[in-house]
């Protein structure tokens, strides 16, 4: 018996066609953009850094970012004890580091996650969120750094290189890489920034 009726046809691509919006393999952004109360910055997605789990940066709408661009073979490297510092510190209050290990400056990041994720969370104790190697500057760059550099009118120009969101996912201020996480200069615009409501 012939079942291939037009409407059954009609029927199966439009079920095909929901499945494929809620497929796991949308762009990021393109998935993201639907989501209510997440500003447009924050409409991507990340691998983890310690199992590539995919990580939706959304759920940090409302927070305070902080955002470094991090590197294992750097003279700013121990910066990650003020950055850990530094979010022990405001986490209650609503801040958040998130670390994007870089190899784009003197090739200073060329391990592979598993090696970066040791250094991290062994050697430092990192506890805030690090995701896997991106790339930050240059035609190649992630449209997340891309986004932050269009918001500030300024470019990582080494690794640690800090970019400040408010809450409102709009606002960012740019902190170059030899602005310490524990400098009157960074703690005063996160206190700023914490106290600002969105």
């Amino acid at each position: 018996m012939h079942t291939d009726h037009p409407a059954l046809r009609r029927r199966r691509f439009a079920q095909g066609s929901l499945a494929l919006l809620a497929s796991p393999w949308l762009a990021p952004a393109q998935a993201q953009t639907a989501t209510a109360g997440c500003p447009a910055l924050l409409a991507h997605q990340f691998p983890r850094l310690q199992d590539e789990k995919p990580q939706d940066l959304c759920q940090y709408a409302g927070k305070v970012l902080l955002v470094v661009n991090t590197a294992s073979y750097c003279g700013f490297t121990p910066q990650y004890e003020g950055l850990e510092a530094l979010y022990a510190k405001y986490e209650k209050q609503g801040l958040v580091i998130l670390g994007f290990p870089s190899n784009d400056f003197g090739q200073q990041e060329p391990g592979g996650a598993k090696q970066i994720a040791e250094l991290c969370f062994n050697t430092y104790g990192v506890k805030f969120p690090m995701f896997s190697k991106t790339v930050v500057r240059g035609s190649g760059r992630h449209p997340f750094y891309a986004q932050l550099a269009q918001a500030t009118g300024s470019t990582p120009q080494w690794n640690f290189h800090k970019y400040l969101v408010a809450r409102d996912g709009k606002t960012v201020t740019s902190f170059a890489s030899q602005v310490e996480p524990g400098s009157a200069t960074l703690a005063g615009a996160v206190e700023a920034a914490l106290k600002a409501r969105s």
